[in-house]
């Protein structure tokens, strides 16, 4: 989480403060702005979550979080308001937001989820970096390979796969090693989760 940094937007001074005191305090890093738009023109895609006010001037955290998603920015929001109604709550959880904190807010429970809120992050990037290198290994497998690979993780067997393509099982076992080793993994199960993980 070293390098992650927890981004805060709030129009209050005082909680901008606070807040930035209470997480640098923890070791980590942390970056503030007085609103929406001040965070959009500076934000330049490093790793890391959002503390997000709710109610601020020119633009609110649901207006913010709505941008965001539209950019394709996945930087997990955690809202933090004065005036926390159960609508906004709702609405900013069902548009992906870690939790909903009401102010004066607990540190240890703001710090929660800020720690939950980075390991999210983390898991998102690590995603997202597997899928780009899954995708560049798969474009140097040839036609036949592809066929083997799409067969296996329909579960298929080597004998059922060669007797559909016409082919031998051991061409269908040499196919099988090839791909694994190209696509650098072990077992289909692996290649079976990959390609979920493409298809998600």
């Amino acid at each position: 989480m070293g390098d992650q940094i927890v981004h805060i937007v709030d129009d209050d001074d005082y909680f901008l403060d606070s807040i930035k005191e209470l997480i640098e305090s923890r070791g980590l890093n942390t970056r503030t702005y007085s609103d929406g738009p001040s965070f959009l023109e500076s934000y330049d895609a490093s790793s890391g979550c959002l503390v997000l006010d709710v109610r601020m001037p020119f633009m609110n955290g649901l207006q913010l979080q709505q941008k965001l998603k539209k950019m394709n920015k996945v930087l997990p929001i955690i809202f933090i308001t004065g005036y926390g109604d159960v609508e906004t709550a709702v609405e900013a959880m069902k548009q992906g937001a870690v939790d909903f904190i009401q102010k004066p807010y607990q540190e240890q429970s703001l710090l929660d989820s800020i720690n939950a809120a980075l390991k999210l992050d983390s898991l998102n990037r690590m995603s997202s970096t597997e899928e780009i290198g899954f995708t560049d290994r798969l474009s140097t497998l040839t036609a036949r390979e592809h066929e083997v690979m799409n067969m296996l993780c329909e579960s298929n067997s080597n004998k059922e796969i060669a007797r559909i393509l016409g082919i031998s099982p051991r061409t269908v076992e040499v196919h099988r090693r090839h791909l694994m080793k190209k696509l650098d993994i072990k077992t289909v199960q692996e290649l079976i989760d990959l390609k979920k993980l493409m298809e998600s």
